[in-house]
């Protein structure tokens, strides 16, 4: 029987990303990935990407988890948080974002009336939207990609998009002006997912890794946990349980909630904290967490990006 996400045997690994072709979500699995080692398989949605992981139907998944201006993208956050707990992940890459805006013909900036893009985007090129472009209707598509797509393929003269150089060049959609973006500075940061348990080389996998690019000498480590339960609405259960890091000098680099989507009140917890799950120290933080959580997931341990 062939592996998960392998077709046949010989077949290279299938590895899912936010389609359509020319998304960052490409950009990074290309950028993290031994050249010629996977076959990339894109995907409508980052749900749908993630359940193909579920499914089988790819060995891995790239999705995008954090933008340095925008945040989190809470849908993956959800998914690696949520009941089944069948997710780890294995990897992450950082991509600087380089926004453009596209149509399917020249046009001038007044003549914009729509501009589509992921719903991400907008809050990363404020400038121009509220400035040049205040005018125009701001809609969402699924990717960016999907996007320049649209108004490549229909060449409405109203119509433009953000999205990158690359999906302009495979769509054939006009670039009005490079580099939107607000900051060059706005960098987003994209995991590696597989199923827990799957032939992945996650902390805990006996098998072959992810084909990933080696990240240099320094060979950093890091590791994502969530956590939550009853006490947390008693005074200083948060602090109790950050202590347990800070009593062995472990750096925590990210810490933010998210709705437990059960009752009102309830978070889940997410922190990423530095070096691996195997290190003492960190091993020994996280069986301090349970003593005071009812539950604690490793959401994965990998080389940071």
């Amino acid at each position: 029987m062939p592996a998960a996400g392998e077709r046949a045997s010989g077949e290279l690994p299938r590895v899912g990303y936010l389609g359509p072709a020319g998304t960052f979500s490409e950009e990074a699995l290309r950028a993290s990935a031994v050249a010629g080692a996977i076959e990339p398989v894109p995907l409508a949605t980052i749900y749908e990407t993630v359940l193909a992981v579920r499914d089988g139907a790819v060995r891995w998944a790239v999705v995008p988890i954090e933008n340095s201006l925008e945040g989190s993208v809470t849908v993956t956050l959800d998914l690696l948080a949520d009941e089944r707990g069948d997710l780890e992940i294995v990897g992450e890459v950082l991509i600087a974002v380089r926004h453009a805006l596209i149509a399917g013909e020249p046009v001038e900036l007044g003549e914009i009336e729509t501009v589509l893009s992921h719903p991400q985007v907008p809050g990363q090129c404020t400038r121009l939207l509220r400035g040049e472009l205040a005018h125009a209707q701001v809609l969402a598509a699924s990717s960016t990609a999907e996007a320049v797509r649209r108004v490549s393929t229909a060449r409405r003269r109203g119509e433009a998009a953000i999205g990158t150089v690359l999906a302009a060049e495979i769509y054939g959609g006009t670039v009005l002006r490079d580099a939107v973006q607000d900051r060059d500075d706005n960098v987003t940061r994209f995991v590696w997912l597989s199923r827990l348990g799957a032939p992945s080389g996650g902390a805990t996998a006996t098998s072959t890794a992810p084909p990933l690019l080696p990240t240099g000498a320094r060979a950093e480590w890091k590791t994502s946990v969530a956590f939550w339960g009853t006490g947390a609405e008693r005074p200083g259960w948060l602090v109790r349980c950050l202590e347990v890091f800070a009593q062995r000098s472990i750096n925590l680099t990210k810490i933010e909630s998210r709705p437990r989507r059960s009752v009102l009140g309830h978070y889940v917890f997410f922190v990423d904290l530095q070096d691996g799950v195997r290190a003492s120290a960190v091993a020994d933080a996280i069986a301090g967490l349970g003593d005071v959580c009812e539950h604690v997931r490793v959401l994965g341990s990998y080389p940071a990006g």
